[in-house]
């Protein structure tokens, strides 16, 4: 079978809603109904069979505390102790939990710090809305490790504009803006705008 979360389109650190609704958009587009004398059906019918067995197969990896797909090696994932320390920030990141994954993430020595170590800042600051820190992180990942899938599969949807997050592109912090937002830009032409309008001048 192939990778269950590359057949729905997600990253392996999406969260569970993102997954369900990556299934509900391709199930909606492939569901049979849709094909009904049509030539492409049967070719349909696979792709439905296909997604609906990526998400069972997510489900139960998940539910058995799995959060990647496959049996890969220590040093995929960081290996020995760090190998654990990036499982409980999958974890973590999967239940909306960042700033826990964070706190942990940079305990991690500087020089101890893989690919997987950047990969996962970078999903972390995605998350919070800080998305040149993102793309920073993500690009040291794929330069570390070009061999990567995963780290590839993330890197070319920020690159491409596109988000399955949905706190890309904003800062949880209403005290501050996020790099990518124009929060801060319509804020001081509200300002600008009130000041014209009180007969103070602009």
């Amino acid at each position: 079978m192939n990778n269950p979360y590359e057949v729905l389109g997600v990253s392996e650190t999406a969260s569970d809603e993102e997954i369900k609704k990556a299934y509900r958009r391709l199930a909606k587009q492939y569901h049979p109904d849709n094909y009904v004398d049509n030539p492409l059906k049967d070719l349909a019918d696979k792709k439905m069979k296909e997604i609906n067995e990526a998400y069972d197969e997510i489900q139960k990896m998940r539910a058995s505390g799995r959060n990647y797909y496959g049996s890969e090696s220590g040093s995929a994932r960081g290996g020995g102790a760090g190998n654990a320390v990036y499982t409980r920030v999958r974890t973590l990141i999967n239940a909306g939990r960042t700033g826990e994954a964070q706190i942990i993430l940079e305990r991690v020595e500087p020089s101890a710090r893989t690919a997987e170590w950047h990969f996962l800042a970078g999903t972390i600051y995605y998350r919070k809305g800080w998305m040149q820190n993102a793309r920073d992180e993500i690009n040291t990942a794929c330069s570390m490790d070009p061999y990567n899938s995963e780290y590839r599969a993330f890197q070319q949807r920020m690159n491409s504009g596109y988000s399955d997050s949905p706190y890309a592109g904003m800062n949880r912090n209403s005290s501050e803006c996020g790099d990518d937002t124009c929060c801060c830009c319509c804020q001081q032409l509200l300002c600008l705008d009130c000041c014209c309008n009180s007969g103070r001048g602009c």
